[in-house]
């Protein structure tokens, strides 16, 4: 029999640094196998080998949590809009959670089955409505068996630990990530008392995912970190940022940019900057460091480089790859193998080469959550006048 892997909370009890995978969404959306827009995972069912392919590449640069592509995976949102499909959402999550097993077989890697905010909740449904959602894609990881379960990417705490409370009942780890910055959630509630929050309600591991840059999900997690010590409690910590630079970004985060969703690459992180990110959240005593949207195999191998003396070994694919540009040295031009050394790409200032572009957007910030009309969902495809209506907002915002 294969040895048993150690659990999450085993490793990161030991102090174990925890390398988490990419987003899934935003990488298959570029190569052509999820929609932008509706951001659903269908996917896993349609095309798994896509899927079973990138997770390989996350577990080759160093991952080691395959979290399961389930992203947005809730039937009001595989519903929603117009939005058809041909498999359902427990069709979708097997699949998800199968493909990931299986490639988290491949390395030492554990596999997390993971649930998001819901339609449902910005409708303003019950919790107990709500909960029912949880609790339905629940059941199809508690049947794959899962490692670990992650609540991910709410923007109301209250919601999360909605989705927590339901997690907690498996019995199995929980970590709860919120997708806010330094200002809180959607409803003001600080990063620290969201944090306390969700430890209260059973979340042993906390952080932030998604609509912000790296340096910015760490200053949350920092306060997160200082609300839970405050209050005498004790969790571990994560954090799976966005692999795009957002000073510009208000509370709503990157959804808010006017280059949102297509005219991002401009702000993409490079890997050197990852490199300051992981030394950056590993200082601030988080263990747990991954990505989210817009995050490639690359920018993690980058978090697994940069962290290699601690965890004591690189990952795979460094064998393709020179520390700091090394591998230049083995360049035809002199002037590219005068860049093999860490000092040039620590202190590069990379030009977009756009001479027309501004450095920074100016965010619509329309100010909507959680009960306001514009945000009541609908099964129906958004109508032509509904988008007008939107339009004509947008031009005069």
């Amino acid at each position: 029999m294969a040895p048993t892997k150690k659990g999450i909370l085993e490793r990161l009890d030991a102090g174990e640094i925890v390398i988490g995978d990419g987003g899934f969404v935003f990488a298959l959306e570029k190569r052509g196998y999820v929609k932008a827009g509706p951001w659903t995972p269908e996917a896993a069912a349609e095309y798994p080998e896509a899927v079973r392919q990138l997770h390989r590449e996350f577990l080759r640069a160093g991952a080691n949590v395959m979290q399961t592509f389930t992203f947005y995976a809730s039937d009001d949102k595989l519903e929603n809009r117009g939005n058809k499909l041909t498999f359902t959402g427990a069709q979708i999550n097997e699949a998800a959670c199968d493909l990931a097993r299986q490639v988290a077989n491949e390395g030492d890697a554990l596999v997390a089955g993971g649930v998001s905010q819901t339609p449902s909740y910005l409708s303003c449904k019950s919790e107990t409505e709500v909960k029912a959602i949880f609790k339905k894609q629940l059941d199809v990881f508690i049947n794959k068996n899962v490692d670990f379960l992650i609540a991910e990417y709410f923007e109301h705490v209250e919601e999360a630990v909605w989705a927590v409370e339901v997690l907690k009942q498996t019995g199995k780890p929980v970590a709860a990530c919120l997708c806010i910055g330094p200002e809180g959630d959607m409803h003001g509630v600080t990063p620290g008392e969201c944090a306390v929050r969700l430890v209260k309600a059973g979340a042993q591991i906390v952080g932030i995912n998604c609509h912000f840059d790296p340096m910015t999900c760490v200053k949350a997690v920092k306060m997160m970190k200082e609300g839970v010590e405050k209050a005498g409690l004790k969790a571990h910590y994560m954090v799976q940022p966005l692999a795009f630079h957002t000073p510009d970004c208000s509370c709503q985060g990157f959804i808010d940019l006017p280059e949102f969703p297509f005219g991002l690459e401009p702000r993409i992180l490079t890997r050197w900057d990852m490199h300051k990110y992981a030394r950056e959240a590993y200082n601030a005593g988080i263990h747990f460091i991954g990505g989210c949207c817009g995050f490639e195999p690359y920018h993690i191998r980058a978090v697994a480089e940069e962290l290699a003396p601690e965890r004591g070994f690189l990952p795979p694919a460094s064998e393709k790859h020179g520390t700091w540009g090394a591998g230049l040295e083995m360049h035809t031009k002199p002037w590219v193998r005068a860049r093999a050394r860490r000092d040039y790409w620590e202190n590069l200032k990379p030009a977009s080469g756009r001479p027309l572009c501004a450095s920074l957007s100016n965010p619509d910030g329309w100010g909507v959550t959680k009960g306001h009309a514009e945000l009541m969902q609908q099964r129906e495809a958004t109508s032509k006048d509904q988008l007008k209506q939107l339009f004509h907002r947008s031009k005069a915002q």
